[in-house]
């Protein structure tokens, strides 16, 4: 029996990424590289070749995205540290939010291409999904929502203070 998920709060994530590979205006990992508004932008993390920002859309608290600097769309054009460094990006994260939000795991996933589900298909990012056990409750069965435990505001304020605590300020 084939059955669909159905998840309309989804439909604006996916109406704002762009159809193109073209970096900007509608790659918003592009805008949140080129800005310095990290709030507003959800960044919490930069380092020369990766970018970390809160899932505006997220599936689970602490839903983050991990992305390389560069907007390249396919794995096979990636390499170097544009390649290396978000993976260890990736690593280093699940040890912060292990500290932070003691998940019993972690969905870890990259969309390469539209036909993948990819919502951004011009700017490769790793989804950071922390999971606990029985974190699926009766609302998505019965009323087809979500429980999100922490606003975004909140755990973006959490994350920023981990990670300045654990790196020291930004100059």
């Amino acid at each position: 029996m084939l059955s669909q998920i159905w998840a309309p709060w989804r439909a604006q994530y996916i109406h704002e990424a762009a159809a193109s590979s073209e970096p900007v205006p509608g790659c918003f990992l592009c805008r949140g590289l080129a800005s310095r508004q990290d709030r507003e932008n959800l960044v919490v993390y930069r380092s020369p070749n990766s970018l970390v920002v809160l899932n505006r859309f997220p599936y689970n608290n602490g839903h983050l995205l991990v992305a390389p600097c560069v907007h390249r769309g396919t794995l096979k054009e990636l390499d170097g540290p544009d390649l290396l460094e978000p993976l260890q990006t990736l690593r280093y994260l699940t040890t912060v939010l292990d500290r932070m939000l003691q998940p019993q795991g972690y969905n870890i996933g990259l969309n390469q291409g539209k036909a993948a589900g990819a919502g951004l298909p011009g700017h490769l990012h790793w989804h950071l999904v922390p999971r606990w056990d029985g974190d699926t409750n009766f609302m998505p069965v019965l009323d087809h929502s979500k429980v999100i435990v922490e606003s975004l505001n909140e755990f973006y304020d959490r994350l920023l203070e981990e990670l300045q605590h654990e790196l020291g300020s930004p100059e």
